[in-house]
């Protein structure tokens, strides 16, 4: 019987939910429009010094910082299971925002962990500084992204499914599903693996 790619054999180390976090706050960073778009995936404008972060500056002036990555990445959670909602099927879909529910309670509880910390995001996880830079740079974006690797998807009517089996650690799953946003276009383009 194929193992479930969703169930870890044991908890991930945090070395690897952080990999898994960067990826996800990178990309609902970057997906975000508002005033100053960037890619405009979702209607956010939370990771800007004129917007969300002045905002949560004042109500949580100590983890501001980590409630706007937070409300993004939530965004990015949410337009992900809303098209995840259109399949047939939709639990038997893995995303870059739903790797299944043990890791993705792990991702929680990481992300609540570094809030509570005093660390900052980009202290935390020097790889979003890199990537989250104060000005919008596209060709840096899509260079993070291709420095994920090539894979192979075909059109399917939610978004692009990546081919071949889902790789059952969550590291390496992650790199496929970021590497599925390549090209990179004027909607999220749901990249996923269907399992079963």
């Amino acid at each position: 019987m194929e193992q479930d790619p969703s169930t870890p054999r044991s908890p991930l180390p945090n070395s690897t939910l952080d990999l898994l976090l960067t990826a996800q706050l990178g990309v609902a960073w970057a997906g975000e429009g508002g005033e100053a778009p960037r890619l405009g995936w979702w209607k956010t404008f939370m990771v800007q010094e004129d917007g969300g972060l002045a905002l949560f500056a004042d109500l949580t002036p100590r983890t501001h910082r980590w409630v706007v990555f937070q409300a993004v990445r939530e965004a990015a959670r949410r337009a992900d299971a809303a098209l995840r909602a259109k399949d047939h099927d939709p639990d038997r879909l893995f995303t870059l925002f739903r790797f299944g529910f043990e890791v993705d309670e792990q991702l929680d509880e990481r992300l609540l962990d570094h809030k509570r910390s005093s660390a900052d995001p980009f202290t935390a996880l020097p790889s979003l500084a890199e990537l989250c830079m104060p000005e919008w740079e596209p060709a840096q974006f899509a260079r993070w992204v291709a420095g994920h690797g090539d894979v192979n998807f075909v059109a399917a009517p939610v978004g692009r499914r990546l081919t071949g089996t889902p790789p059952s650690d969550p590291e390496v799953r992650m790199r496929h599903l970021v590497a599925g946003l390549q090209p990179l276009g004027p909607s999220y383009p749901l990249p996923h693996f269907r399992i079963g």
